[in-house]
């Protein structure tokens, strides 16, 4: 049994008056007799990017794959449109961490959209129509040049952008992204977190993003889920980056960056 002292720690409002929402609820994962996951609940607005941070094996990464239908679990989600109906089948997209694939392959960015939206090769489907919607698609990650580039000569910034666009194609009630920017320069982190920041303005979307950068997270997320098996924190970046429980479960002190009250963690620097 998990139990921790959630007093101090900020809760999602309920309330989802003029808001379409997501809600995750009771959670659980288990692989034998070892709890992965265990009763997680989480409530997400449309339009807000949500950040899930904690350790390694506080079962981030497990969450999505749930939600995903990936891994056995137990528990529901439910979306909710604005007037408070619960819709219908809920439409999810996926970034993962990395793409596998052959570098040296001619595969190009229009024909890996070919074969994910239309599953035929692109010398079948070439049409002036699709190459225009698959351009428009990479047009909302800033994108839309790399369209004939090979896969294995893009960079890790530019193939994360074609894939969270293949994840936008079509826009999904509920994006999920994990850890989509390891690995990238910091130009490119920057570039990803302000293209995300805008399509959940843009499309009024409900986006989920494991992250170790913490910087980041508290730049752009409106609100941070800290996680060990089970939701250990929920609020603002700085609510939570402030509470205690977050400083406990990451072993180290979040400070005051600024008199703005930005906060800065030495798991910043060093990449946790």
């Amino acid at each position: 049994m998990i139990a921790y002292n959630r007093n101090s720690c900020p809760r999602n409002e309920n309330d989802c008056n003029r808001l379409c929402c997501t809600k995750i609820e009771k959670f659980n994962v288990a692989i034998g007799k070892t709890q992965i996951l265990q009763d997680v609940n989480i409530h997400i607005h449309c339009g807000e990017l949500t950040a899930l941070i904690g350790t390694n094996g506080a079962g981030k990464s497990t969450l999505l794959k749930a939600i995903l239908g990936e891994v056995e679990h137990s528990g529901r989600v439910k979306y909710f449109d604005a007037k408070g109906v619960r819709g219908g089948q809920l439409s999810i997209g996926y970034v993962p961490q990395y793409l596998n694939f052959d570098l040296s392959t001619p595969t190009s960015v229009l024909d890996l959209f070919m074969a994910c939206t239309t599953k035929m090769p692109s010398w079948l489907t070439s049409s002036q129509s699709i190459r225009s919607r698959v351009s428009q698609s990479l047009e909302k990650v800033k994108a839309e040049h790399l369209i004939n580039q090979r896969l294995g000569a893009l960079s890790g910034g530019e193939l994360q952008r074609i894939l969270l666009a293949l994840a936008l194609d079509p826009i999904p009630d509920l994006l999920l992204l994990d850890e989509p920017v390891s690995g990238i320069d910091q130009n490119g982190l920057e570039l990803f977190y302000n293209i995300v920041s805008e399509l959940r303005q843009n499309y009024d979307l409900s986006i989920i993003l494991v992250s170790h950068d913490l910087g980041l997270v508290e730049k752009y997320a409106d609100r941070v889920i800290l996680l060990n098996k089970t939701v250990i924190c929920n609020g603002t970046p700085r609510e939570v980056f402030n509470d205690d429980l977050t400083r406990k479960q990451f072993g180290m002190l979040l400070q005051q960056q600024n008199t703005k009250g930005k906060t800065r963690s030495v798991a910043e620097r060093s990449g946790f």
